[in-house]
Parts: structure tokens; sequence; C-alpha cells
């Protein structure tokens, strides 16, 4: 290290990005720091996002097989099952901060500063941490992102009426109606939380379907499994205004080609609309970096901005806003810093909603490949005929492969599935290799699992499938 920094690196942000980014700089030898304002470290997905959000999908699962009767068919009857949101909140927090404990551990583990406060450039090597000046020979921005705002609607998650996100994490009581703004992923998540615990669930969303920049045949079947389940969709569908009177909230909306407007009377209003970069306050002109269009930082292939000394990953650069699409540049970032070369494949990270059945996807999508004016052939497979999903009674979904028509190369996958988040995994590392259809089709798979259906759908992109 040079004597005049007082640092090798300087990560700003414990998140996921930032906390693996000073670990693996860490383990290579770097003497590293990492800013980060909060009172427990693995930023938003860790405290109030993934992490918490997966605990009460999982907790709300078990109570609506419980108490739904949905065991019943298999000769399991529960009676008289009760509902403790108490205790549900309480197994998240512990799990919360069991794995942000971890984290802390970790940075103690690799010999790790935790600089607790806020980072302000006050030059390309050089950062005020609430008062304290802070030199680096690199610094890398990991701040990630916050709740997108509703312009002219006012968030309360203390009065847990008008809520974001965060808020819907931590409601008091179960709400009798949930107006969902926005049909996205996190918006679908917490939809399912709480509508597997008795709210009735509305999705308003201004688009025409729900889960944009996903595969078309995904969306479609995706609405057709929710209002299956009991949401009602408002698509095509504008709010106008959200105001809270007394316990209940009014929410405006109307069609978005405009129409006649109407009030929904909701007891809970989740605002739902997409995240924000977190740049604010980092005062980035010192530095000699200032943000695109979009509030974002931009970075090249190896995540260094145009500032030599200066790098970004995850939420606050472009790109997918995912957690591990930050875990690997975090890897990469910190590897490209010691002078290895650290690469993050930008083209197949892939995407999973948390829901029941779970939807993920990996690589283009039909709309994308259309676009492009590449030619693709189509493989399906419906999960009704799939034999662990049947005798499950898990029948939802399906396995979309899409693959080149001349060279078979895999260039996209689509699952619905109760399994699609573990199952796509074997698709994304099978395209990291280059993988065809046929590669996947005559690769042998266990019996009986729902991972048959990816080779059925690779069959199927072949023209023989052996199961429809």
């Amino acid at each position: 290290m040079a004597d005049k920094f007082d640092y090798d690196v300087v990560v700003i942000g414990a998140g996921p990005g930032g906390y693996v980014a000073a670990i693996r700089a860490a383990q290579l030898g770097l003497k590293t720091a990492c800013v980060e304002s909060r009172e427990t470290l693995g930023g938003t997905c860790l405290n109030v996002g993934c992490i918490p959000s997966k605990a009460l999908l999982h907790a709300s699962e078990l109570f609506h097989e419980a108490s739904s009767g949905a065991m019943e068919k298999f000769g399991v009857k529960v009676k008289g099952a009760e509902l403790d949101l108490d205790a549900m909140h309480a197994e998240k927090h512990k799990a919360v901060g069991e794995l942000t404990g971890g984290i802390e551990f970790l940075f103690k583990k690799n010999k790790i500063t935790w600089l607790k406060g806020h980072a302000a450039f006050t030059g390309p090597n050089s950062l005020e941490v609430d008062g304290k000046n802070v030199t680096a020979k690199d610094i890398v921005i990991a701040t990630g992102s916050n709740v997108a705002p509703l312009p002219g609607v006012d968030v309360d998650n203390d009065g847990g009426i008008v809520v974001d996100s965060t808020g819907a994490l931590n409601l008091p009581k179960v709400p009798n109606h949930l107006v969902v703004i926005g049909g996205g992923v996190i918006g679908l998540e917490l939809g399912s939380v709480w509508g597997r615990l008795g709210a009735n669930v509305t999705v308003v969303e201004y688009l025409d379907q729900i889960l944009p920049g996903m595969d078309g045949g995904v969306r479609k079947e995706a609405a057709k499994i929710f209002k299956k389940q009991g949401f009602a969709m408002k698509m095509s569908t504008k709010v106008t205004g959200v105001h809270a009177k007394g316990k209940k909230a009014h929410v405006k909306v109307e069609p978005a080609k405009g129409g006649d407007s109407e009030v929904i009377e909701a007891d809970a209003v989740l605002v739902c609309i997409g995240r924000r970069p977190n740049t604010q306050g980092l005062n980035l002109e010192a530095a000699g970096l200032k943000t695109n269009d979009r509030g974002q930082v931009e970075m090249d292939h190896r995540m260094q901005t145009s500032v030599p000394s200066i790098w970004a990953i995850g939420d606050v650069a472009p790109g997918l806003m995912l957690a591990h699409r930050a875990e690997d540049e975090g890897v990469a970032v910190a590897e490209n810093i010691a002078g290895l070369t650290g690469i993050v494949n930008h083209d197949l990270i892939p995407g999973v909603v948390y829901t029941h059945p779970e939807i993920a996807s990996v690589g283009k999508t039909e709309e994308e490949l259309k676009e492009a004016g590449i030619e693709y052939k189509v493989g399906n497979f419906p999960f009704l005929a799939n034999s662990r999903a049947k005798t499950n009674r898990d029948t939802d979904g399906f396995v979309k492969i899409l693959a080149d028509a001349k060279s078979d190369r895999v260039l996209g996958a689509h699952i619905i599935s109760s399994l699609a988040g573990t199952m796509i995994a074997q698709i994304a590392q099978a395209m990291e290799f280059g993988t065809t259809s046929e590669d996947i089709a005559y690769t042998c798979h266990a019996h009986p699992t729902h991972s048959e259906a990816i080779k059925e759908a690779a069959m199927a992109v072949m023209g023989k499938p052996i199961h429809m």
C-alpha cells in the first residue's frame, strides 16, 4: 500500500455488492474499509428486502397450507390453525439478525474496518465520513437503491396505511383489503404474503400486463395464476391520488389512456413502482463524476467509472437491480482492483419472482429475439405432464426454452414452478458454457423430479418431447 493512503480500498455501502467486494478485496491482501451508516450490515437486501420478505413468504405459505385445507387431500387434516402475526414477525427479525450478524463476523475475520457513517467524496481518492477524512487508492461505490416515490403520494410506514416495501414487511395486522400499486416483482411478492394471511389483494398496474420486462408468455400465465389465487388485477390503470382518512385509504384510479375515474377503499396501500439509485449526498462532483439521466453512475465492463480510482457496482450502476448481480460484481471489482481479471456476464443474470409458484428466467425473451431479428425455436413443457409435479398436485406452470434456429444454442429460458428459482440455475450454468437444447435433452435427469421438465422442454425444441 502506498503510504499516502489510509486504505488500499474503501467500499461505500455494505449491501450484497459492497460487503462481498470488501471481503474479496481483503482476501486478496488489500487493506480494506467499508462505509455503512446502518446499525447493521447487509444493506437493503438483508435488512428490509430479500431476506425479511422471503421469511414472510415462507411463513405465510405454511399458514396458508395449514388453514386452507390444502393438505387434506394428502390425508393431513389440520383444524383450528391460528395466525400469530407477532411470532411471524419475530422469526423474520431473528433470521435478519443472524445473517447481518454473520456479515459482521466475516468483517472481523477478514480484518475489514467498518467505518460507521455517511460518506461524501472530497476528491477522486478521498472521502469525508461523518467529519473524518479517509483516503484510499481505490474507492468502490456500492450504495444500492431506495424506493421510488409515486408523485403526489405520501408514504407513512409508521402509520401502516400508505406504505412502501419496507412498511409492508411490518404491518401490525392483516389488512382486510390491500391495494398494491405496481405489478412488478416486489409488489406481487408482498401481495402474496398478505393475501395468504387473509387479505383481499388488488393490484393496480399502469401497463397492460404484470411483470414488465419478462417473457410475454410468462406474464400472461402468471396473471392467470394470480387471478386464480384471488388477486383482483386492474391493468392499464393509472393512480391519480392516494389519501389516508382515519384507518382507511382512498385510492383514486382511472384508465391509463383516459376515462372515468373511480375510488378504491383499502385498509392498506403498498406503493411499489420500482427503485432508484442511492447517489444523494455522495458529492460525486468533487470526485469528477456525474450521474446519467437515470441517476446512475456509469461504469465499463470492469466496473470502472470515468475516474480510474473509482468503481461502481450493483443498483447504483446501470443494469438489473438484483442482489446476486451485485454480489458477482463485488467479487469481480475486487479482483480487477487487485490486478486480476474479474468478469460478470451481464447477459446471463437470472431473475426470480418468489411467489407461489415461483417465476424464473435467464437470457432473452421471445420479444427481445423478435425485436433483434433472430430466428429461434421454442420448446414448451407443462408441469401438468411432469410426474413429480402431478404427484405433488403442484402442476401450475411450465418450462420454456428458446434456442437459435440454426445453431441450436440456448438463448433464453423461462420457468413457472414451485421450484423455478432453484431450477433456473441449471440452465444459467449450461448457457454460460454455450449449451444447445440438444445438450440438455441428452443429459440424464433424475426421476421423478421437477427438473425433468427442463429436459422435456429441450426435447420439445427438437420437436420430440416424450411425455406430451
